[in-house]
């Protein structure tokens, strides 16, 4: 169980690290977005065994909004700031929880209404903030858009993952198949953008390389292995050092510091994810 826990608050911490990797390419978020997808997506293919199975339609259908996250992600990330673009995909939960009844058949509870109310006004904390252009957030307001609208597909993957895995024990549909298919989804799509490349350096390849490799593949790596070993309580809590870390890196590497109104948007996310967990913890008997 502790190297569970290890390999995935370690991947976690891999996770928290895309924001200031997005941003220390000089490449557009488009250029970003594909060349880091099908990276990771080949890592995946290649450190995962179950991504190699389960080639399904059901696959294809999830990997469309996992792609989307993946790609609106990266395009926030360039233009607001990573800790904004982290925090406004951490709503997703807001949405699943919407979307429970009609997709998975799962009710809303009385509690999950107070959890839901913290993560609207997260959300509304952080939209409000704006903010002035920075030199690593070209456009604030654009950004956090495009951030409010990865939560709700985050939202559709995680919904989507859920689906799969309840059908994986036929063997034929498998959560990790439609990451690998997200992924060069996602390359596909930007593909379509990235012309023409410009000028790059050695520290824009370098910087995919890291994002393709470490902070999806070898991070996917490590958290699928974990979460099959752990309670979703304490998978649930230990992965919130993604959120709680994105900003460090960003103001560490980058001295980007977010508006205040964002803090409190996020710390308010942060901890609603994190009370919410532990109120689902399992009454002993």
């Amino acid at each position: 169980m502790l190297k569970a826990r290890v390999q995935l608050i370690f991947g976690a911490l891999l996770f928290s690290t895309g924001g200031v990797a997005i941003k220390a390419a000089t490449l557009t978020g488009w250029q970003v977005s594909c060349f880091r997808s099908l990276v990771g997506g080949l890592v995946i293919l290649l450190l995962i065994p179950r991504a190699r199975q389960g080639w399904t339609w059901r696959s294809l259908v999830v990997a469309v909004p996992f792609a989307t996250t993946f790609t609106l992600f990266t395009l926030a990330n360039k233009l607001t700031t990573a800790a904004n673009a982290m925090f406004l995909q951490e709503t997703a939960p807001f949405y699943v929880l919407l979307l429970g009844p009609l997709l998975l058949g799962e009710r809303i509870v009385r509690r999950d209404l107070a959890f839901m109310a913290a993560l609207v006004a997260g959300l509304v904390l952080i939209l409000a903030s704006g903010g002035e252009p920075l030199d690593t957030a070209s456009n604030p307001h654009l950004g956090n858009l495009l951030g409010a609208c990865t939560g709700i597909s985050w939202a559709l993957t995680l919904t989507g993952l859920r689906w799969l895995a309840s059908r994986s024990g036929s063997g034929r549909d498998q959560p990790e198949t439609a990451v690998a298919a997200g992924c060069f989804l996602a390359a596909a799509a930007a593909g379509l953008f990235i012309f023409p490349l410009g000028n790059t350096s050695s520290l824009d390849w370098l910087a995919i390389a890291y994002l393709g490799i470490f902070q999806i593949g070898l991070a996917y790596f490590f958290v699928t292995r974990s979460m099959r070993r752990l309670p979703v309580i304490e998978t649930s809590l230990l992965l919130l050092a993604e959120p709680a870390f994105a900003p460090l890196w960003a103001w560490l590497f980058l001295s980007e510091v977010p508006g205040a109104l964002a803090i409190l948007g996020g710390t308010v996310i942060v901890l609603a994810i994190g009370v919410h967990s532990l109120r689902r913890r399992p009454v002993a008997t």
